[in-house]
């Protein structure tokens, strides 16, 4: 406990016992009136101080009694104000100033404040938020250390007993890197507010010279500034975010969006609504023979189900695709014929994403319908959307009247996770057909905001993880969707010389084979044949949860 704080207490408790001793010596002077002048008995001081402590402390032994209706009265008041002081306010008086204190200290007395000596090739992560809880847990499952810094003791102390890798220590200080053994990180990561992220940086910088440094940033100018401080890679999570949800809307006519590649290969999405595909089964549109492109996984209303020759494409399914780049034209070339939808996109809400939501969609020639209920965004909205609604987005007359209605799709980009769940089921039930999206702020109300009706949800803490994820590994930034990625591992000693299909990979685990690596050669959607050999690699798309089914069922 340290000496002000000490200081502080030990006055609180004589000031306790000073107001406790004055009530016992007052009670003892009004004994000795009352029994002498009313009740006609002589008795001496000490008695009066034992008969005092008995009946305050509640023992009341009965042998010191008042006959009178005063004394009784009396004897209660002395009674009631024992229970408050003695049993009630002694004991919280000694465990807020004393126990509780000293018990807080042994606490942050057990938290870390350095690694062990040999740790290397760890993550330090700088913050504890959405990020870094979605960040540990796929650095579990790829067997990569990590370390938490966490300012306060007691809070470090707290994580570590949660199973955290944690040290206490400042983010600001030199000596927390030096602890932490930054100069030996596999990566470092800055995701506090921009400001702070900018001291990380000059401050790990000073430790660890050649350390990647991986900062996120709210506000655009700061991009520059971390980069200038020497971050590696800066991660503009509002802008990355609005431009994954703008490129997900089908607007105008029909179009493939080509969201990253992997092994030589192009990994794309686009909706079938209002193409013929709709209504067909994946055999019967022959877009593999059409183009070349294999159709990997398809997206039905935020569940991502396996592409199988069979599975029905409906208005709102959204269709997942490889192929080389030639085949993905040949895709967007048989599309382009079909109209989708020229009216304006509905943004609703025009904080950070989005505005930068409808920044991405004009710059695609998209009109943009905004609502924003905050008449003090108006000067930083400005000219973005086509037209901007003022007002409440609850209001079904004004979603009316920004073309709810016949809307290609509705953006939701509200902060509030709740706001834009209710919107969901509202924007669902006034127009059955639109595409909807929608931010989170936290991953944990995915499920709610695919359940009130929403088609595409994406939110921080997955973006931030993929991104941080691709700079790990140095390959291109590749987001399917919340929770769902494609990744590529070895074939397990356990698969290798059996064929594919015999594995049952899929029926077991949920995962997707969207393609195999043998001799150097990428096999997309490979058939159940196929003979796996020493050296090959498997790409496959899902969860975390299933990735972590095929490493226990296959090693």
């Amino acid at each position: 406990m340290e000496l002000p704080e000490t200081r502080r207490n030990l006055g609180v408790l004589l000031k306790f016992l000073g107001v406790l001793l004055g009530m016992i010596a007052v009670y003892t002077v009004v004994f000795h009136v009352i029994m002498v002048s009313v009740e006609g008995k002589d008795h001496s001081w000490v008695t009066g101080f034992y008969w005092t402590l008995t009946v305050m402390s509640t023992l009341g032994f009965g042998d010191i009694v008042f006959d009178s209706d005063v004394g009784r009265i009396f004897s209660i008041l002395v009674l009631v104000s024992g229970i408050v002081m003695l049993l009630i306010l002694l004991p919280f008086t000694l465990i807020r100033s004393f126990y509780a204190p000293w018990l807080e200290a042994q606490i942050r007395g057990r938290a870390p404040r350095k690694v062990a000596d040999d740790l290397a090739g760890h993550v330090v992560i700088c913050g504890y938020d959405a990020l870094a809880t979605g960040l540990m847990e796929r650095l579990a499952l790829y067997d990569i250390p990590y370390c938490l810094i966490e300012s306060d003791l007691a809070e470090a102390a707290r994580k570590q007993r949660e199973g955290l890798s944690v040290i206490a220590g400042d983010v600001d200080s030199r000596e927390t890197y030096v602890n932490i053994r930054a100069a030996h990180a596999r990566l470092i990561v800055a995701n506090l507010t921009d400001e702070v992220n900018t001291n990380i940086t000059i401050t790990s910088r000073d430790v660890a010279p050649s350390a990647p440094i991986v900062a996120t940033a709210t506000a655009e100018d700061s991009i520059d500034v971390l980069e200038l401080s020497g971050c590696t890679h800066v991660l503009p999570l509002h802008q990355q975010l609005a431009e994954r949800l703008a490129n997900r809307i089908n607007a105008g006519h029909a179009q493939v969006h080509v969201i990253g590649g992997i092994r030589n290969l192009l990994i794309a999405e686009f909706a079938v609504h209002n193409t013929p595909f709709a209504g067909r089964t994946i055999r019967e549109t022959q877009i593999r023979e059409a183009t070349g492109v294999e159709i990997v996984s398809v997206w039905e209303r935020g569940k991502l189900l396996p592409a199988r020759p069979d599975t029905y494409l409906s208005n709102a399914s959204l269709l997942v695709v490889a192929g080389t780049e030639q085949q993905v034209l040949e895709l967007n070339l048989l599309l382009v014929i079909y109209d989708i939808n020229y009216n304006p996109v509905l943004v609703i809400g025009g904080g950070k994403v989005g505005r930068a939501t409808a920044r991405a969609l004009r710059r695609k020639d998209v009109a943009v319908h905004l609502i924003e209920r905050n008449e003090a965004l108006r000067p930083r909205i400005g000219e973005i959307p086509t037209r901007l609604f003022q007002g409440e987005a609850a209001d079904r007359d004004l979603l009316m009247e920004a073309g709810l209605n016949n809307t290609p799709a509705v953006v939701l980009s509200g902060s509030d996770d709740a706001m834009n769940i209710y919107l969901a089921v509202f924007c669902r039930r006034l127009n059955p057909e639109v595409l909807i999206l929608s931010r989170l702020t936290h991953p944990r109300n995915l499920e709610a905001i695919y359940r009130a009706g929403a088609d595409f949800a994406l939110s921080y803490a997955s973006l931030g993880v993929e991104d941080i994820f691709a700079q790990l590994h140095a390959q291109e930034l590749l987001v399917i969707g919340e929770g769902v990625e494609i990744f590529v591992v070895p074939a397990p000693a356990t698969l290798v010389g059996r064929d594919l299909g015999g594995c049952a990979v899929s029926e077991r685990t949920g995962l997707t084979i969207v393609g195999v690596q043998q001799n150097g050669v990428v096999v997309t959607n490979p058939p159940g044949s196929t003979s796996l050999q020493k050296g090959t690699e498997l790409i496959m798309l899902g969860s975390n949860k299933q990735r972590q089914a095929f490493a226990r069922d296959f090693g």
